[in-house]
């Protein structure tokens, strides 16, 4: 313990001590989040212990606090088939929150999310569809209808009516969950450029693309894009034009992503090319292009990829 020759210093000693363990706590739940879109369940777990430590040393053990990190452990453990443990971090979030008077709307939704989630392991699907309703309502409450915060929701319900086969409904949820993204990311790019324009570095270079997402949310997005990609792809006879739009959308999204630097670039303009050079005529050639560029960009992140399979 560090020695302190005055109340003030002790006072202000702490003060940093507390900054620290919060910036640790959002870190390490991002990075738990990042690996769980990513489908890295065991590489989440550690990240997800630290966030709960540290959110128990600033905020104590029974605070509502507690309750993201208690989801994260939750969803790790479904992902790792250990449902008697994730039904356990769920429990203990639920009593949580049943005591707090103080839980956000963004609690409740994250909180009815993994419900859902666990139902949908157990395929209980009345069950796990009433807790993603509630999941819809809460994030709409917080965010708005419209958010990407709130498109988790529409996907996880579309998913089930999908592998209920009522297609109808599941369309119509993925559309909105397209679209959403698709707003979000051209309104950003649009902001982005507008910033460029108007906004030069010292050194007369523009300024880099970027999201706005931290790398959770970019890779939830990558997640849910790639996968309604995969399904509109297996059914493009019906709807060629459901393809393209999801397709662009993830072109625009791993674009805001990409380094801007030329020797990046000219990579993905090269794998472009190739992916463009192999598909059969009658695509349109933009398109095309379009889709070298997910491709090459997915083929990067995983070695193993084979973009003619259904959802990851």
């Amino acid at each position: 313990m560090p020695f302190y020759n005055s109340e003030e210093e002790r006072k202000h000693g702490l003060q940093q001590l507390q900054q620290r363990q919060k910036h640790l706590i959002e870190f390490c739940y991002t990075v738990a989040q990042k690996y769980l879109f990513e489908g890295k369940h065991e590489d989440a777990v550690p990240a997800a212990l630290h966030s709960l430590r540290f959110r128990m040393n600033v905020h104590g053990l029974s605070s509502v606090e507690l309750v993201p990190a208690y989801l994260l452990l939750a969803e790790a453990s479904l992902g790792l088939g250990r449902i008697v443990q994730a039904e356990e971090y769920l429990c203990q979030a639920q009593w949580t929150v049943l005591k707090s008077t103080e839980c956000s709307y963004a609690t409740h939704s994250l909180l009815h999310r993994n419900l859902g989630l666990l139902y949908m392991a157990k395929e209980n699907y009345e069950e796990a569809r009433y807790h993603l309703a509630n999941d819809i309502y809460f994030a709409s409450c917080a965010f708005g209808t419209e958010d990407i915060r709130t498109s988790g929701g529409y996907f996880h319900l579309a998913n089930i009516f999908y592998g209920l086969k009522k297609l109808d409904r599941a369309d119509t949820l993925y559309t909105k969950v397209s679209e959403i993204w698709n707003k979000y990311l051209n309104n950003h790019y649009q902001v982005l450029s507008q910033a460029r324009i108007q906004q030069i570095d010292l050194l007369g270079k523009r300024f880099e693309t970027d999201t706005g997402l931290d790398e959770a949310q970019e890779a939830e997005a990558i997640r849910i894009l790639t996968s309604i990609w995969n399904i509109r792809e297996s059914t493009s006879d019906t709807a060629p034009q459901k393809t393209i739009f999801v397709l662009k959308t993830l072109v625009m999204l791993y674009h805001l992503m990409m380094n801007s630097s030329k020797q990046t670039f000219t990579k993905h303009l090269l794998c472009t090319r190739a992916w463009s050079s192999s598909q059969p005529v009658g695509y349109n050639r933009g398109d095309r292009e379009a889709q070298g560029t997910v491709g090459a960009q997915r083929r990067d992140s995983n070695p193993t990829w084979d973009g003619h399979k259904n959802m990851p």
